[in-house]
């Protein structure tokens, strides 16, 4: 058996041996707003409940390992002391991921991640409209657990208001386990579904993925894409350029046919096909091919 004493093993390694053991854990989506009122989205798995009378949350934003720097959730809910907290399930995981990108302070990550906020009734933080469960909460405290990289930050919610999709809820109007389709994170990339088990998704890039927001509106609008796939398509560096489309067009037969039919919805589904299969460069090149 592996024997392991924390205090002589690199952060980052431990931070793996932890995530990969303690887990799933749930996902805290946690909204806030700075000082001047802008959003902030971000999601947290060191969290769970811890009362229900009161009603308590807690999560934890943790310093950085590598650079041992706070994030803008944690700075905000000193400042502010609200919260809403959104549940995770599988409809919104892949946004979910993008809105972890570390955009520069300012940046508003629902509108990268593609989300709609909305105005919450007690708390001054948006709630995210697509998630199923959302929790307005009021934060009674934030216990600071050292001052190291990796050190978590415990931050204590109250919950103030509880909203719930009725579309998750059962014959007795309890939440259904099925109907709610939460996911949970693991350690690396993993994750896990309730309905089906593990899952992989992929972390948002180092560099800045450029979001839901500079996905084309055409593609936006249409039915044949979810959320999902529009949280994969904006977590790319940059879009492909006219000459590798161009490229890609004279090398590939089928999306020559598929233009020469003028046959958008053609052109949609086969990118939707790429992008089922994780090629999400691929699907660019076909959604934004010309004839």
């Amino acid at each position: 058996m592996l024997s392991i004493n924390p205090k002589e093993i690199e952060p980052a390694k431990l931070q793996g041996y932890l995530q990969s053991a303690v887990a799933p854990r749930p996902i805290a989506f946690a909204s806030t707003l700075d000082e001047n009122g802008t959003p902030n989205l971000s999601p947290f798995s060191f969290f769970n409940v811890f009362s229900s009378n009161p009603p308590i949350l807690i999560f934890s934003p943790a310093r950085r390992v590598r650079n041992n720097t706070v994030k803008h959730t944690l700075i905000n809910v000193q400042n502010t002391k609200e919260v809403v907290i959104n549940i995770v399930n599988y409809d919104i995981v892949q946004q979910m991921s993008l809105s972890s990108t570390e955009y520069p302070d300012g940046v508003n990550e629902f509108e990268k991640s593609g989300l709609t906020m909305v105005a919450s009734d007690i708390v001054k933080p948006f709630r995210v409209a697509e998630s199923p469960v959302q929790f307005e909460c009021k934060v009674n405290d934030v216990i600071a657990l050292g001052d190291q990289g990796g050190a978590g930050n415990l931050v204590i919610c109250e919950v103030v208001k509880i909203h719930i999709n009725e579309a998750v809820l059962d014959a007795n109007g309890m939440i259904d386990q099925h109907k709610i389709d939460l996911v949970a994170r693991m350690g690396a990339n993993w994750y896990s579904r309730s309905n089906v088990g593990m899952f992989e998704v992929e972390k948002p890039l180092s560099t800045l993925g450029i979001g839901v927001d500079n996905v084309p509106q055409f593609v936006k609008e249409s039915s044949i894409f979810n959320g999902n796939d529009l949280g994969k398509l904006g977590n790319i560096e940059a879009i492909p350029t006219e000459e590798e489309i161009a490229i890609f067009v004279k090398e590939n037969f089928e999306i020559k046919g598929i233009l020469s039919a003028d046959d958008a919805q053609k052109q949609l589904k086969k990118a939707k096909e790429y992008l089922d299969n994780n090629e999400v460069l691929t699907a660019w090149k076909v959604l934004l091919a010309k004839q």
